[in-house]
């Protein structure tokens, strides 16, 4: 691959190639229609991206399972650590439960309690949730601090509510969105 992969690169003008247009299959299954989680029925996708001068680059991702209220219609998980390193918040209730109870956030690794504060607000904020008094958000991380003033923990609630509210089907933005 690597002596084809940068003739087939250089190619294109600016866009990248995944792998399977490399020729190379991944898995044995075939991909759906746009290669993405979101060829899963229901299932949405969401960014928010904070670009603040001089040092800020980064944002947030949402998950949604579903088009439906996530906490009155749970569905079910589970999880995987493939490297302990990473901070990641809702892992015992999902582990114990089976169960995710909120969309998923993933964003910088300081900013992920910041963004789930913001998710819980958001969530109690939905129709149906006036009685809730408790709630499992699950929150992922990267760590974009080469990239990003980690720690400045740029993410605000305005940011976390745009990449809820954005979610959409169909193909899924990549690379820095």
């Amino acid at each position: 691959m690597a002596v084809l992969a940068p003739s087939v690169l250089c190619a294109q003008s600016n866009e990248r190639l995944r792998t399977r247009e490399l020729g190379i299959q991944v898995g044995v299954f075939p991909s759906g229609t746009h290669n993405a989680i979101t060829d899963v029925s229901g299932v949405k996708v969401g960014h928010s991206t904070v670009i603040q001068a001089p040092n800020v680059r980064t944002g947030v991702t949402a998950i949604l399972p579903h088009a439906e209220n996530t906490y009155m219609s749970r569905v079910p998980a589970a999880l995987h650590v493939g490297n302990g390193y990473g901070k990641l918040l809702g892992v015992t209730q999902v582990r114990e439960l089976g169960e995710l109870e909120t969309p998923i956030l993933l964003t910088c690794t300081l900013c992920v309690w910041k963004a789930a504060d913001a998710m819980v607000e958001w969530m109690l904020g939905q129709d149906g949730m006036e009685d809730v008094r408790s709630l499992n958000a699950f929150v992922g991380e990267t760590n974009d601090g080469r990239l990003n003033d980690i720690r400045s923990r740029p993410i605000e609630p305005e940011h976390v509510f745009a990449a809820l509210e954005s979610a959409s089907g169909g193909p899924v933005a990549e690379g820095g969105v």
